[in-house]
């Protein structure tokens, strides 16, 4: 049993009474929102472990109560609606869910998704916490903090998101479409052009020779490989 918290936003009585015993006989705890605000306040005075969000709220639209979740909290959210217009799955993952579940779904696979992206939320707080290093470079992801041979690197924002994303993953080769889903988002992960400029600017900065890297390694018809973690 999980004992992990549920936060279910969702207005419709008929979908709380198919939810609760299954989530409740899987070992979760269940709280209820009904409303955008409720939901907003509900995330913030006590956190739970995962948010199911419809999107068809009554008094604010699900991908603005999304948006304003991203705001102050990382808790995985999966989108559970009856939308199914490929724009809002795309809206609502790049506004951060974790995932998207069309109404009417099967409590099997709503579960499994679940237990997915709880799994993914742990192993990234522990991901958070580690400190990469390769050939001189330190990626400390706690703290936002770049080093090379000592002396600080000053990056933009996604440079670092970029650069963090290949370090937690140190050692294995990353697709460029999987590369540009997590920093960029799911609209922009065949923009590979945009992400070898990227690469190109980060090797710059970090790399002793940016026509030699032997921190970001090109893996040929792939995507990148982050070097071996020191």
């Amino acid at each position: 049993m999980s004992g992990e918290a549920v936060l279910v936003v969702d207005d419709e009585p008929q979908i709380l009474r198919v939810l609760r015993p299954s989530l409740v006989a899987s070992g979760y705890e269940v709280r209820e929102a009904a409303t955008g605000r409720e939901a907003l306040a509900a995330a913030a005075a006590q956190p739970p472990d995962l948010i199911i969000l419809d999107l068809g709220l009554p008094d604010i639209d699900g991908k603005e109560v999304l948006r304003k979740l991203r705001i102050f909290t990382p808790t995985p959210v999966i989108v559970l609606s009856a939308r199914d217009r490929e724009s809002e799955k795309i809206m609502a993952l790049d506004l951060g869910a974790d995932d998207y579940v069309e109404k009417p779904f099967a409590m099997g696979e709503l579960l499994a998704r679940m237990r997915t992206a709880l799994r993914h939320s742990r192993d990234t707080a522990l991901e958070s916490e580690r400190v990469v290093a390769a050939d001189g470079l330190v990626v400390n992801a706690v703290k936002r903090l770049v080093t090379k041979n000592g002396a600080p690197i000053k990056l933009t924002p996604k440079e670092f998101d970029l650069l963090a994303f290949l370090a937690r993953h140190a050692g294995r080769p990353l697709t460029h479409r999987e590369i540009l889903k997590a920093v960029w988002g799911p609209a922009h992960q065949n923009d590979s052009q945009y992400l070898r400029v990227f690469i190109g600017q980060l090797r710059a900065k970090i790399e002793e020779s940016a026509s030699t890297p032997k921190i970001i390694l090109t893996e040929p018809g792939v995507g990148y490989r982050f070097a071996d973690s020191e």
